[in-house]
């Protein structure tokens, strides 16, 4: 097999939650120009509808739309099952949904901790544990989990505690899984960006205080792009990932190296 080969992953089906616009529209997209089918799943179903019609058309793979809230055991349960009926297996799942609450500890409301918490940890687990299920079966599969470098660091000067404790939950949940599922041939693997440029964050770098706060930091002098994570999630989705496990790819532009 030749390196270019081994990146390719034509017949392969994945799902990537949270996948309707932004990170993990970039990254299905990805997915699918290196060959795999793919589940756009999010709980906005009709963008989740325009954008497997217009990645089916322009990439000429196979990409179903399919509505659920990550953080409820029953709809997880059943996109697996739509999944599975739609595509016929489970080869990659990139747990991408996240959502974000700005608060000071001392003023968040149990509801907004149990929000963010919901959606960016139990909803990784609740994936996992049923998209891993079937790997187990089938003795084979990759997982690529959405953490954050908020998983590392402390950011300023947004209060984000649910999101930091998350993202680093996040983290040894990866770890663990991976040591659980390394003897079904499962690889789980963890993506943390910096700070990425999409829809939801554009208007924070027109702010003079985030800029100097986010940028100036920031080696690269720039937040990341959307597409820059794409090399990444195809490699840890293919055969050139083989033998890594557990491992927490850091994509920030160089941000926590200072």
């Amino acid at each position: 097999m030749s390196i270019l080969d081994m990146f390719k992953l034509d017949g392969r089906n994945a799902i990537v939650t949270g996948a309707a616009q932004g990170l993990g529209k970039a990254m299905a997209q990805a997915l699918g120009e290196a060959g795999a089918n793919v589940a756009i799943v999010d709980i906005n179903l009709d963008l989740a509808k325009d954008v497997a019609g217009e990645f089916s058309e322009r990439l000429g793979r196979k990409f179903i739309a399919i509505k659920a809230d990550v953080t409820v055991k029953e709809e997880v349960d059943r996109m697996v099952e739509d999944v599975i009926s739609g595509l016929g297996c489970i080869d990659i799942l990139v747990n991408n949904a996240g959502i974000v609450r700005h608060s000071p500890a001392e003023d968040m409301s149990k509801k907004d901790w149990d929000d963010v918490i919901d959606v960016n940890l139990t909803g990784v687990f609740l994936c996992s544990q049923a998209a891993g299920r079937r790997m187990i079966e089938q003795r084979r599969g990759r997982i690529i989990n959405m953490a954050s470098m908020s998983g590392l660091i402390v950011n300023y000067p947004q209060p984000q505690v649910s999101y930091n404790a998350s993202k680093a939950g996040v983290i040894m949940l990866t770890k663990s899984l991976a040591v659980e599922w390394a003897r079904y041939n499962i690889n789980v693997n963890a993506i943390a960006p910096g700070y990425m440029k999409t829809a939801m964050t554009a208007p924070f770098f027109e702010e003079e205080e985030y800029r100097r706060l986010w940028l100036e930091p920031t080696p690269m002098k720039r937040p990341g792009e959307p597409e820059e994570l794409c090399g990444t999630v195809v490699y840890l989705a293919s055969d050139a990932s083989s033998f890594m496990t557990g491992q927490v790819l850091v994509i920030d532009g160089g941000y926590t190296l200072l």
